[in-house]
C-alpha cells in the first residue's frame, strides 16, 4: 500500500475513535511531527509503529492496510 493511502487510513481511524494526533503520537511513542508526516503520506510507517498504532486504535494491521476490508 502506498504511503498516502496508509496515512489517510490512519487519520480516518484516529478521527473515528476520537483521538487527537497528539494523543496517538504520545501513546505509541512517536513525535507529533512524525505522525503528521505519516498521515500526509510523506513517511512510511515502520512495522513496529504500525502495530502499536493498530493496537491503540483497536483495529488490525490488515484493516489499516487494506481498504477493501
Amino acid at each position: 500500500m502506498d504511503n498516502k493511502r496508509m496515512g489517510r487510513r490512519v487519520r480516518a481511524f484516529r478521527k473515528l475513535k476520537g483521538y487527537t494526533q497528539q494523543e496517538l503520537a504520545d501513546s505509541v511513542g512517536i513525535s507529533l511531527a512524525v505522525l503528521g508526516a505519516v498521515e500526509r503520506g510523506n513517511r512510511r510507517l515502520e512495522d513496529q509503529i504500525l502495530n502499536k498504532i493498530a493496537d491503540f486504535l483497536e483495529v488490525t494491521v490488515e484493516e489499516l492496510a487494506h481498504p477493501a476490508l
